[in-house]
Formats: structure tokens, C-alpha cells, sequence
């Protein structure tokens, strides 16, 4: 008996209809109206928590008066200066957990001003009306900056380099630029092909040259890099995936979640992407939620997300977990994988053991377990560095990550980096270009002093 006969994974689940309204915005965007109304709940707070709440600090009471003084090309002006990204972060930062969630009308009434979907509708405003650039270069400096990987953290430290004169190389190792933006967010969250629209309204500036297809290790080394640029940026992020550790890991089925939502990002034809009817998600991030969304928004009958710990553990955000919910995906505490039934090659079931936690707090087993049956298991357990790019030079390494101080320089003084691949670093659009922004004032300043 062949795989396709002992698994229930195949395309062309739904009509093209279903496909089509599955994948379309779930956040739709504010009419003009509707911003104008939300502008007007704005207390506008002086010293507003909201502003200190967001890892890019952007005034966030002045872009909304902005809004409410019908200029909302002004007000994406306002978010740019601290966040070039600002369309995409709209779009996928956890506002519930940052600013939104200590809104003063979300902590007097359980209701925030909706800061994420304004900020959307500034930023969506000004790209539409195809401005020019919010920024002009500066007096041409004559250095050379290269920058690895083309994600959040290296275009947002491209574009301020940029600004303040300086000639920029990116190196990618894909076929496209935006890093997990453009590969690892689900797509309806990102529809219309936003994030390659960001990166062309990010290269307006001038100034930054994206090489694609240039993987660091492979096709540019950081000796010759740091021979060759008067600094180098790392935004490499983290390329590996942590393995389940159970037998039949490599099996037919067992898939990585960020590879998963790669290939349906970069899809034509969703029709044409398999799903298994009963799917189970391992982990408790946005990639593990994004994974169970994306599958049942292809098909699926049965997605399960497990995850070995508790709800308030989980980093995927409440408002995440309960969007997951209303969408039929059940979620699944205190559950660790056990073991993965193959048969004809294929996963079938993947068995669970009970966990909680010890005396000591330390999480353990408890030797019960559960069974629930698959054609696909989705891993979503974190990502791993990846240290054998980085040989040539001398880096402090963090358990694999790379150390930086709080201008994200690193121990060889000509190399800074940002992002997740940073010791202590966190996989949010906003935190990267944050990385990114201060990276490139700390190069700017070692450069020209």
C-alpha cells in the first residue's frame, strides 16, 4: 500500500471560492470614516503609555491627532521617522500585548483605541497615493556598509544607513527580500503582495543594493565582507529548526511549520497545496498558530495544536489563541510528543505524554498520555542558530547566538547585528527594526567620528 493510500493528505480541498475568502484580510482595513471616529477616542495622552509600550517608540498620540486632523499622509510620516515598517508592523505586531494593551481606554473600559489599525491606515494612505519618498539622503559619505540578510532587522538598519549617506550592500540568501516577512508570516495577515510593496517603497531611498541568492558561508564570507565594507550588519536570523526528538521525526507528514507557511506564501495557486484532513501543530507561538490557521484555511477537518506547558505560557498572544478557536482549531495544554506511529512511511498518530510541573517547578512528565491521529504534524519548537556562517572572524557567541551590546555591536568592532539571531533577541517585526534602527546610528557614529 502506497503513502497515498494510508494518508488523507491531498490539494484541491475547497472550491476556489473558499480559497479566495479564506485568504483574504482578516483585519480589513479602516474607510476613511471609521479612522476619523477611532482618531476621536484618542485621549492623547501626555507621556502616553502607549508610546513607551512600543519597542520603536513611535508618538503615537501625534500620528493619531494627525488622523483626526485629516492628514493622514502627515501621520505616516510621523510613524516612519521611527519605524519604516510601519505598514507591516500594523499589520502583524501584537498591538494587543504592546500598545493597545495599556491603552488608557483598555485599562479604564476594556476597550483600546484600535492603534494597530490606524496605524495601518496612515501608512496604506500614504503608499497608496504613491508619495515621494518620506525621507532624503544626506550628503553622500563615501562608505560602504554591507548588511546580511534582507529581514526586518537588515532593511531597517539599510534604509536609516542610507539616510545618513552611506552606500549600502544587502546580501539575501532567497530569491526575494523581506525575511519573515515576506516567508514566515501567514498570508492573510499580508495579503495583496505587501511585503515585496514595503521593500520597493524602502529602496526609494536610494542608496542600498539588494544582491539575492548571496548566502552568507556560501557565496560572501564575513573575513572578506570585513575586508572589503567599512562595517558589516548581521541579520541573519535563525535558520534551523529544532527537531521533536521522537522516532520517526523524518517521517512522511512530519513537517517544519515555518517551512509550511513559506511554500504557501510563495504559492500561485492555493488549490494546489496539500493538507492533511487531521492535522496536529506542536508548539505555542504566532508560527504555531499561524501553521494550524493556515491548515484549516486550506482544508483541514481536525487541527489540533498541543503545546507542553500552559495557556499563560504560551507566546502566541491570547487574542491569537482565541482567533485560532473561533476558527474550529482546538488547542491542547500540557501535552509533550512521545512518539509518531509511521506506517508505509507516512505519520498516522503522534502520542503525547501529560506533563506539569514539579515540586521544584521544573516541568516533568506524568506518564499518562494520549493519542491523536494525523496525516500531518507540524513542527513549530523554535528555531536554532546557525554559528558555521559566522567562521572567518572572532564573535562572542551566546548559546549559539550572536552577543551584542545596547548598540548591537558585537565583539569584533567593524561587525554589528540585530533581530533573533541576537542573544536575548525576539522574533517581532517591530523589535528587528528596531535592532536595525540602532545598529545603523551606532555604525554611523563609529564611522564618522
Amino acid at each position: 500500500m502506497t503513502v497515498s493510500e494510508t494518508s488523507d493528505v491531498k490539494a484541491n480541498r475547497l472550491s476556489s471560492a473558499e480559497y479566495v475568502d479564506n485568504f483574504s484580510d482578516i483585519h480589513p482595513p479602516l474607510t476613511p470614516h471609521e479612522a476619523l471616529v477611532e482618531a476621536d477616542r484618542c485621549y492623547f495622552c501626555y507621556d502616553a503609555p502607549c508610546m513607551t509600550a512600543c519597542p520603536t517608540s513611535i508618538d503615537i498620540p501625534m500620528f493619531i491627532r494627525k488622523i483626526q486632523a485629516g492628514n493622514p499622509v502627515g501621520s505616516a510620516k510621523t510613524i516612519f521617522e521611527q519605524n519604516i515598517m510601519g505598514g507591516m508592523c500594523a499589520r502583524v505586531c501584537p498591538t494587543e500585548t504592546l500598545c493597545e494593551e495599556v491603552c488608557v481606554r483598555e485599562t479604564a473600559e476594556g476597550k483600546p483605541v484600535k492603534i494597530g489599525l490606524l496605524q495601518r491606515y496612515a501608512t496604506d494612505t500614504f503608499m497608496e497615493r504613491e508619495q515621494s519618498h518620506p525621507f532624503t539622503r544626506a550628503t553622500p559619505t563615501g562608505r560602504k556598509i554591507a548588511v546580511i540578510g534582507a529581514g526586518p532587522a537588515g532593511l531597517s538598519c539599510a534604509h536609516r544607513l542610507a539616510t545618513l549617506g552611506h552606500d549600502v550592500t544587502v546580501y539575501e540568501a532567497r530569491e526575494k527580500a523581506g525575511g519573515l516577512n515576506e516567508y514566515g508570516i501567514a498570508s492573510y495577515k499580508t495579503t495583496n503582495d505587501f511585503a515585496q510593496d514595503e521593500v520597493d517603497f524602502i529602496l526609494q531611498i536610494g542608496g542600498i543594493t539588494i544582491e539575492n541568492g548571496k548566502a552568507l558561508g556560501r557565496d560572501v564570507t564575513l573575513e572578506q565582507l570585513t575586508a572589503d565594507f567599512d562595517a558589516v550588519f548581521l541579520g541573519v536570523g535563525l535558520p534551523g529548526v529544532n527537531a521533536l526528538g521522537v522516532d520517526g521525526d523524518d517521517a512522511a507528514g512530519v513537517i517544519d511549520a515555518v517551512d509550511f507557511i513559506g511554500v504557501l506564501r510563495q504559492a500561485d495557486d492555493l488549490s494546489l497545496l496539500e493538507v492533511g484532513r487531521r492535522v496536529v501543530v506542536i508548539g505555542g507561538g504566532m508560527t504555531a498558530i499561524d501553521a494550524a490557521m493556515q491548515a484549516k484555511l486550506l482544508g483541514a477537518e481536525e487541527v489540533t495544536v498541543t503545546y507542553r506547558r500552559g495557556q499563560e505560557h504560551m507566546n502566541a498572544s491570547l487574542y491569537e489563541q482565541e482567533l485560532a478557536q473561533t476558527h474550529g482549531i482546538a488547542i491542547r495544554h500540557w501535552l509533550m510528543p512521545k512518539s509518531l506511529e509511521v506506517l508505509d512511511g507516512a505519520v498516522s498518530a503522534i502520542t503525547l505524554e501529560k506533563t506539569a510541573l514539579d515540586a521544584s517547578g521544573k516541568l516533568a512528565g506524568t506518564g499518562e498520555t494520549v493519542t491523536i491521529q494525523a496525516d500531518q504534524v507540524f513542527k513549530a519548537i523554535g528555531q536554532t542558530p546557525d554559528a558555521g556562517p559566522l567562521a572567518g572572524v572572532s564573535i562572542t557567541l551566546e548559546k549559539g547566538r550572536i552577543s551584542v551590546d545596547e548598540n548591537r555591536r558585537t565583539s569584533h568592532q567593524k561587525i554589528w547585528a540585530g533581530g533573533d539571531c541576537v542573544a536575548g533577541g525576539e522574533d517581532l517585526t517591530v523589535v528587528s527594526v528596531e535592532d536595525g534602527k540602532i545598529a545603523a546610528e551606532s555604525i554611523h557614529k563609529a564611522l564618522m567620528a
